[in-house]
């Protein structure tokens, strides 16, 4: 049976998006995912800025829900999470640590109830746990192919 990380806490709290990670998205660096997230919530520069420089990932969260909503937003959160994850684990230390949970399911098990992006009460869709498996599967992808042509022996 295939293991499950239920929560990303303690050992498994650098999935969180609100783990201090910081990630380049639109030439500049943000905190965290989650900052880089709420801000793309709204077309507005300014809101954006103002996110971008919140304090702390849950400030930025509360800022992003509070912020003029981009008309496209649902058709894009998903695809606009994706890019933001993959940015985040090209940093090598988190990189192997995302690699390190093996085949886990990786679920973000939650009590705010987001039913969208994790499971709240055995019940979501986890589009962020899926994202991250499917980022894990990328970049597990990209070194069996690096590995397949350094072992090959036209290569020198």
């Amino acid at each position: 049976m295939r293991e499950k990380i239920e929560r990303f806490i303690d050992e498994f709290a650098f999935l969180s998006n609100f783990y201090p990670s910081t990630i380049s998205h639109e030439r500049k660096l943000w905190s965290t995912v989650e900052h880089a997230y709420a801000a793309e919530k709204t077309l507005d520069p300014e809101e954006k800025e103002r996110i971008r420089k919140a304090e702390t990932p849950g400030r930025a969260k509360s800022m992003g829900r509070a912020a003029s909503l981009r008309p496209d937003w649902d058709s894009i959160k998903v695809d606009v999470m994706r890019k933001l994850v993959k940015e985040k684990f090209r940093n090598p230390i988190l990189r192997e640590m995302l690699i390190a949970t093996g085949d886990a399911e990786l679920i973000e098990g939650n009590n705010w109830n987001d039913t969208f992006f994790g499971v709240c009460r055995g019940r979501g869709q986890n589009w962020l746990g899926r994202i991250l498996e499917e980022v894990r599967d990328e970049i597990l992808a990209e070194i069996a192919a690096d590995e397949e042509v350094n072992s090959s022996p036209h290569v020198r």
